[in-house]
C-alpha cells in the first residue's frame, strides 16, 4: 500500500510480477499522470496569482516611485521635528537655549512682515549662484587641463592641492584688503570654495576615460577640442554632475564665511547678528533656511543631471 500524492487515501501497490507484466504500455500511460502530479514551483506560484518570471507582479509607476521617495524622505525630518517640539515643550530647557518650533515660525513671520527675510534670502541666493557659476567654470577648465595633460598635472596639481587645503576663513582678511568690503570679496570666496570639488572630480574622471573611446575618436579624425567635447566630457558626465553637487554644497558652506566680510544682509549676517543679540530663534530659522535652500538648489542640479544623461548618458 502507498499514499496517493493528491491526498491521504491508501492505494494498492502493484506487485512486482504485475509491474513486469504491464510492460511499456503501462509506463506510457502513467508517464503523463506522473508529470501532471509532480509538484512544480511554477504551478505553486501561479496558484497564488504570481508568475515565476515576475510578469504578473504589480509594477510601480514612476509617479508612485517619486511619491514613495518623497514620503520616505519626510520620515526623518518629521521625527526630528517631533523630538524637537517635545523636548522644547516638555523639558526644563529655557527658551533662550532651545526655542520651540512655534517660536522659530513666529521669528520668521516677524522678519517676513518687515521685508527683511526675503531680502536676506535673495541676496544670499544671488551670491551663492554667481560664485558657484564662476567657481564651477574655473574648476571645469582646470580639471580638463590637468586630467588631459600629464605636463599640466605635474606642474599644477601640487599647487592646487595646497591652495585647496587653505581653510575658508583664512582667505577673509586677504580678500578684504585686496577687494574691499562689498560684493567682490564675498563672491570670490564662494567661487574659491566651489572650484575645487569640480576640479578634483573632473581631473580624476578624465584620467580614467576608456582609451578605446579616445582611439575611436582619433580614428574619425577628431582634433583635441572636438575629442574633448564629443568623446571625453560626455564619458564623464556622471562625475561632472557629482562634482557640481559637491561644489554647490561647498558654496553654501563658504557663504557664511563670505558674509562675515563687513556684511549687513544675507543669511550668514542673520546668523552672526542673532548670535550677538541672543536671538536663538532667529539662529534656528537661519539654519533651517540654509538647509532648505541648499537642498532645493541641489534638486535643480539633479534635474540638470537627468537632462545631461538623456543627451549623453
Amino acid at each position: 500500500m502507498s499514499f496517493d500524492e493528491r491526498g491521504a487515501a491508501l492505494v494498492p501497490r502493484p506487485s512486482s510480477e504485475g509491474a513486469r507484466g504491464a510492460g511499456a504500455s503501462a509506463r506510457a500511460d502513467e508517464a503523463p499522470q506522473d508529470q501532471r502530479r509532480r509538484p512544480s514551483l511554477f504551478g505553486f506560484a501561479s496558484s497564488y496569482g504570481f508568475s515565476a518570471a515576475g510578469g504578473d507582479l504589480p509594477e510601480s509607476t514612476p509617479g508612485q516611485r517619486r511619491a514613495s521617495t518623497v514620503v520616505l524622505g519626510l520620515v526623518v525630518p518629521l521625527a526630528i521635528l517631533a523630538l524637537w517640539w517635545g523636548t522644547a515643550e516638555l523639558s526644563d530647557i529655557p527658551d533662550f537655549l532651545l526655542p520651540s518650533p512655534t517660536q522659530v515660525v513666529d521669528a520668521g513671520i516677524e522678519l517676513g512682515s518687515s521685508g527683511l527675510l526675503a531680502t536676506y534670502i535673495l541676496i544670499s541666493l544671488q551670491r551663492v549662484l554667481i560664485g558657484f557659476a564662476i567657481g564651477a567654470s574655473i574648476g571645469l577648465a582646470l580639471g580638463a587641463l590637468v586630467g588631459l595633460s600629464t605636463l599640466a598635472s605635474r606642474m599644477l596639481a601640487p599647487t592646487l592641492g595646497a591652495i585647496r587645503a587653505v581653510p575658508s576663513l583664512a582667505w577673509v582678511p586677504l580678500l578684504t584688503i585686496y577687494l574691499g568690503i562689498y560684493e567682490e570679496p564675498k563672491i570670490t570666496l564662494i567661487a574659491i570654495g566651489a572650484a575645487f570639488p569640480v576640479f578634483t572630480t573632473v581631473a580624476g574622471a578624465l584620467r580614467h576615460v576608456d582609451p578605446h573611446l579616445v582611439e575611436v575618436g582619433r580614428a574619425y579624425g577628431l582634433g583635441r577640442g572636438r575629442l574633448l567635447t564629443t568623446v571625453q566630457l560626455p564619458a564623464v558626465v556622471p562625475a561632472i554632475v557629482s562634482g557640481l553637487r559637491l561644489a554647490l554644497a561647498q558654496a553654501w558652506l563658504f557663504l557664511v564665511a563670505a558674509e562675515l566680510i563687513a556684511s549687513s544682509m544675507g543669511l550668514g549676517f542673520l546668523l552672526t547678528d542673532s548670535q550677538n543679540n541672543g536671538r536663538m530663534d532667529r539662529i534656528f530659522l537661519a539654519i533651517i533656511l540654509l538647509a532648505i535652500l541648499g537642498k532645493s538648489t541641489d534638486a535643480l542640479v539633479g534635474l540638470g543631471e537627468r537632462a545631461l544623461l538623456k543627451r549623453w548618458g
